[in-house]
């Protein structure tokens, strides 16, 4: 009787012990490591891409997505691809073709650059795979563009110890205007274009024609949300610039592309998108003593990418 007592009080027993998870868990975890050794810090990225370079391997691309392969057609158009360095995976030659000058061009383009694979393939297959147009015996096939993603641009500029420089730009879909923004983007010194994933122009066979050959070295990143990408710059310390016509401040007096800045160029009908603009840190007009109402993408991009060398010289 007593034992059942005992065993209906309301006392509690011997307690089970932790086992010293407690006591461990209040322990230290020792110094913070250096922004160098953290996964995923911006200063980790610079040092990865600083150590690949060191030992002769290309910048990774981190996610930025890739284009759809493209086909470049007709004899006139595959020979300017090749001559201008439009990168090509295989060249599609009809069988019995008449052996022109231009096809002898071509054929001795791709054989000079290497790497290009030479298909001898029968008419219907090449009407087929392009659906009818008029090919005249060349099909030249252009592989997917390997997009950068956006913060790899600033990656860049940090390795190199130096202030960022990129273009952005905002419902331009002509590809010709991306790849004379590429060129330009090049020749003054800045790290990358960055285009939206919808309703924007991409890296299609087009715009490495006009890049002349300067897209090989100058990245493109992609951003599923050009507005959110902008807003990410900002918080990694760089100035928003919007080029528009009706801007409240003229190019020569904005103080801000002597440091990191990103530079929006809009199209050169509707300007920059409602909310792109609204993003923008200022919003800068280019002097235009002519008169002109507007100037394309790649031609508003090359003055402020001039200006922003001038002061960074």
């Amino acid at each position: 009787m007593a034992a059942n007592n005992r065993r209906m009080s309301g006392k509690k027993g011997a307690q089970v012990g932790s086992g010293g998870k407690r006591r461990r868990g209040l322990e230290g975890k020792g110094p913070t490591p250096p922004a160098e050794m953290r996964k995923g810090h911006a200063k980790q990225r610079a040092a990865n891409a600083k150590a690949r370079r060191a030992t002769g391997r290309p910048q990774q691309r981190r996610g930025g997505g890739r284009s759809t392969s493209e086909l470049v057609v007709g004899r006139n158009p595959v020979y300017e691809a090749l001559r201008e360095g439009v990168p090509a995976s295989t060249l599609y030659v009809q069988q019995f073709i008449d052996n022109d000058e231009r096809v002898r061009e071509a054929l001795q383009l791709a054989a000079e650059r290497g790497g290009i694979n030479l298909m001898e393939a029968p008419r219907p297959e090449l009407d087929r795979m392009t659906n009818g147009l008029n090919h005249q015996g060349l099909v030249l096939q252009v592989p997917p563009y390997e997009y950068a993603h956006p913060e790899d641009l600033v990656a860049a500029a940090h390795d190199e110890g130096v202030d960022p420089l990129i273009v952005a730009l905002d419902g331009v879909t002509d590809p010709r205007n991306l790849g004379a923004v590429v060129r330009s983007v090049s020749a003054f010194g800045g790290h990358g274009v960055v285009v939206p994933e919808r309703r924007a122009a991409g890296m299609t066979a087009g715009a490495w024609k006009t890049s002349a050959g300067t897209a090989a070295r100058t990245p493109v990143a992609r951003a599923t949300n050009l507005t959110r990408a902008l807003e990410s710059y900002q918080k990694a310390g760089l100035t928003v610039v919007g080029l528009a016509a009706d801007g409240e401040a003229e190019l020569g007096d904005l103080a801000a592309l002597d440091g990191p800045v990103v530079i929006v160029v809009g199209s050169e009908g509707k300007g920059l998108s409602r909310l792109v603009g609204e993003t923008c840190d200022f919003r800068v007009r280019i002097p235009m003593p002519g008169g002109a109402e507007s100037l394309n993408a790649g031609v508003a991009a090359g003055i402020v990418l001039y200006e922003a060398a001038r002061r960074r010289s």
